[in-house]
């Protein structure tokens, strides 16, 4: 068994002292009775009540759900049509340039993108608003989508296939009944990857939003900008509850699947 060094456990007390120490102080004076959000006035829970109540807040959290189903949904479909061209389609004309256009946007730097898109839906004269996050956030969560599945294909079992097609399945049957349900999981990744890319994002969606369709991570920035809010801290408390629950739950699914 190998022993830990105290020169690795001080450096991993402090590292995730560093990573972790700044999220249980938002969630503690989340309660604070002060509206200073530095100095510690009391235990109260009135900033929750305060933040239900901002109608502000609840509409930049429906739009950004709203956005992050709907840009999630397209890119899965897309990057999943586009993974299975890029593993399945053989060394078709024009493969390299394909490719590089489906991950371009995965080293592209995010101002890039979204200024890019800015001038593209300017100049075909589409107005700005959720419509053209969704289709931002769809382009760019789309490379996401391509790499997970396709890592999925390169390792699928084509006899599988080939078994369907030799029963007297059509392609379409194949893929619908055999294929798709095999990659699944894959594509369910996917899918919770670009919806968690779509939920997290500032840059490009304020380069293409427009009236009525501020995004929550947008809200949160303006906020910020003009002081921080207890009902920040309150937030930002109940987006971590929100994702602990999700990572426990995924967590016990999968220890009692494997058991």
């Amino acid at each position: 068994m190998t022993r830990l060094s105290r020169f690795n456990v001080v450096s991993l007390t402090f590292g995730f002292a560093f990573l972790y120490l700044p999220i249980l102080l938002i969630m503690v004076y989340s309660f604070n009775e002060s509206r200073l959000v530095t100095v510690w006035g009391g235990f109260s829970a009135k900033w929750y009540g305060a933040l239900f109540a901002d109608e502000r807040f609840l509409n930049a959290a429906w739009v950004t759900l709203y956005v992050a189903f709907c840009s999630a949904t397209i890119a899965t479909v897309l990057g999943t049509m586009a993974a299975y061209a890029l593993v399945r389609g053989g060394r078709f004309r024009g493969r390299t340039l394909f490719s590089g256009m489906i991950y371009a946007p995965l080293v592209m730097p995010e101002v890039i993108t979204g200024l890019s898109l800015l001038l593209l839906f300017i100049a075909i004269g589409l107005d700005r608003g959720g419509f053209t996050i969704i289709l931002a956030h769809a382009t760019f969560c789309m490379c996401y989508v391509s790499v997970v599945v396709s890592s999925r294909l390169t390792t699928f079992d084509r006899s599988l296939e080939e078994a369907a097609l030799d029963l007297g399945a059509t392609g379409w049957q194949a893929f619908r009944l055999v294929t798709l349900p095999i990659i699944a999981p894959a594509v369910l990744s996917g899918w919770l990857l670009g919806f968690t890319l779509s939920l997290d994002d500032l840059v490009i969606a304020s380069f293409v939003t427009g009236p009525g369709a501020t995004t929550l991570p947008m809200r949160i920035f303006s906020e910020v900008r003009l002081g921080v809010s207890p009902k920040i801290n309150a937030l930002s408390t109940i987006l971590i509850a929100l994702v602990a629950i999700g990572v426990i739950t995924a967590s016990l699914a999968t220890k009692r699947k494997s058991g």
